[in-house]
């Protein structure tokens, strides 16, 4: 599986099960990298930025649900 696939795969749960919730929060999530080890890198934009629920909406939320529609990835790592 090439590293496009996987990024797709990585958007398309983004979209559908992501990011209808934190855009109607005013914020979102983007995928800045895919590394070898499979270990994505993302920030959070917009509202999410400083969202003192963040924390929780990442582990809760963004990392679970990748994890289950991607199963491969190893885990997410925020930069900014």
């Amino acid at each position: 599986m090439g590293d496009d696939d996987l990024r797709g795969r990585i958007e398309a749960a983004l979209d559908a099960h992501v990011r209808p919730g934190l855009h109607a929060d005013g914020g979102d999530v983007e995928v800045v990298g895919v590394d070898p080890d499979r270990i994505v890198q993302v920030r959070m934009v917009g509202a999410c930025q400083s969202c003192p629920s963040s924390v929780m909406t990442w582990v809760m939320g963004i990392e679970a649900t990748l994890k289950a529609h991607v199963p491969e990835i190893r885990f997410l790592e925020a930069v900014v």
